[in-house]
């Protein structure tokens, strides 16, 4: 992979960050209720991002959950014989809450899919909402996010790296060639 160009820096990523933490507070009425999930890997930190804007906007702690989907996914057998498993931690009820999935990017839909269906199996939220960090485009499925921080128009021979300060060292996003 050849990397092509920067999308966004750490002062454009807190920025947009901030803008769906705000967006979900107004589209909900503020955080009551509100509980957050973080799709392993790259969704855990942002979806930590955003529940430490909300404390600082709002003085509430949302509740921080966290959802492995690999044994949710419809192309598993596709992946390693032996897939990584990072663990889901949802140490409260769903029951009566609004649930908000965060993921690094939105592409075909099927990563979303897989987390709507390890949410039903962990309870019957209140309601669901997708915030991601870039939206690319190529759906697959009828997806599509609630919080979208930059949507980035791409080809199939492109694909978006969202670096996160936790895994990578630097929070940033590239596009990169796969040719």
């Amino acid at each position: 992979m050849k990397e092509k160009t920067v999308l966004m820096d750490a002062a454009a990523m807190d920025r947009a960050l901030t803008r769906i933490a705000h967006e979900m507070l107004e589209r909900n009425h503020g955080a009551q209720d509100l509980v957050i999930l973080g799709i392993q890997r790259r969704g855990v930190p942002l979806g930590r991002l955003l529940q430490e804007k909300i404390r600082k906007f709002e003085g509430v702690d949302v509740p921080m959950g966290v959802l492995d989907i690999t044994f949710y996914r419809d192309d598993l057998s596709l992946l390693n014989e032996h897939p990584v498993i990072n663990g889901t931690d949802v140490p409260f009820a769903l029951e009566e809450k609004t649930v908000v999935m965060v993921d690094d990017v939105l592409y075909t839909g099927r990563t979303a899919r897989a987390a709507l269906d390890a949410i039903m199996d962990l309870g019957r939220a209140q309601s669901v909402q997708l915030a991601v960090l870039i939206d690319r485009g190529h759906r697959e499925l009828p997806i599509r996010a609630d919080y979208v921080g930059k949507n980035v128009p791409t080809s199939k021979n492109e694909v978006v790296g969202v670096m996160v300060e936790e895994f990578d060292g630097e929070n940033t996003v590239k596009l990169f060639d796969l040719d």
